[in-house]
């Protein structure tokens, strides 16, 4: 039963090539549950031709028009650190943002993902081995799912980019953080054999980056493999992976998650994970 309508929020996603994101109807629909009308407005930087270098007038004009916060995703979610007055203990831990809120005139930065994930991946994954984990992709994403791994209790994590040094630098950090076994490289072929898992945590195998992130011979039955990406919600990862026998997460997992974390700081309430999950499924069967 949809409640009568008795506050008022605006909020936005700030990212590239985000035209197909499932957030705002995630958002409106949990909201209008709990008596809030709520507006989430896509500001897509592919779309009008807008600069990196326009994201702190973007943050600071969202501001001033009474957005009560922002959803961050690629390729801002460490871009937009410096923009803020201050950040959560678990956001600057993971050096990314993926939502921003408004207060009495400052903005302040939290991490969901790392949440959202875990709450996922237990959910799809319950009692994975995580003796050996590669993670492909060093970016917000990635930086927050190693942290997560590292607090879930992972052994050994390799980290790969085609970035090494931004690899490095992960991997490093979640050795001095929480004493994690960590390598890094720029590709998995000498690593993936040993693992026990797979993360997969770059933009490869969106609908307008089909493919696959890693060479098809190395992906194993004996890897559990975990997605992020959602649009298609199954990536020619996941196919090839589910076609060999892996036990999988799918990215939508991770989105409803995150989502969670997110309305509660947009709101102030806790949203329905299951209700949240169950539309999500539905909007993407319908958009398929």
């Amino acid at each position: 039963m949809v409640n009568s309508f008795s506050e008022k929020r605006l909020v936005g996603l700030i990212g590239r090539g985000i035209q197909r994101s499932l957030s705002p109807a995630m958002h409106e629909q949990e909201a209008a549950h709990h008596g809030v009308r709520l507006h989430y407005q896509i500001i897509d930087l592919d779309v009008s031709a807008t600069s990196d270098g326009e994201l702190p007038q973007l943050i600071k004009t969202a501001q001033q028009m009474g957005f009560a916060g922002l959803n961050i995703t690629f390729p801002f979610k460490q871009l937009v650190i410096p923009l803020l007055d201050e950040l959560s203990d678990e956001a600057r831990a993971m050096n990314a943002v993926n939502t921003v809120i408004f207060l009495e005139g400052r903005s302040f930065g939290f991490n969901t993902d790392g949440s959202g994930w875990t709450w996922g991946f237990d959910r799809a994954l319950p009692g994975a081995d995580l003796a050996h984990v590669v993670l492909l992709g060093a970016g917000g994403a990635g930086s927050a799912i190693a942290h997560s791994l590292a607090r879930m209790g992972c052994k050994e994590l390799s980290v790969i980019d085609s970035d090494v040094r931004r690899a490095e630098v992960l991997a490093l950090d979640i050795q001095s953080q929480y004493g994690v076994v960590t390598g890094a490289d720029a590709r998995p072929d000498h690593l993936i054999q040993a693992a026990t898992g797979l993360v997969h945590a770059t933009p490869t195998g969106m609908d307008k980056l089909p493919g696959l992130p890693l060479a098809e011979q190395l992906i194993q039955p004996h890897l559990w493999v975990s997605e992020i990406v959602y649009f298609p919600l199954e990536t020619d990862l996941l196919r090839v992976a589910r076609a060999r026998g892996c036990s999988i997460s799918d990215g939508g997992n991770m989105a409803v998650g995150q989502a969670v974390g997110a309305f509660k700081h947009f709101t102030g309430r806790d949203a329905v994970a299951n209700r949240i999950d169950t539309h999500f499924r539905k909007l993407v069967s319908e958009r398929s």
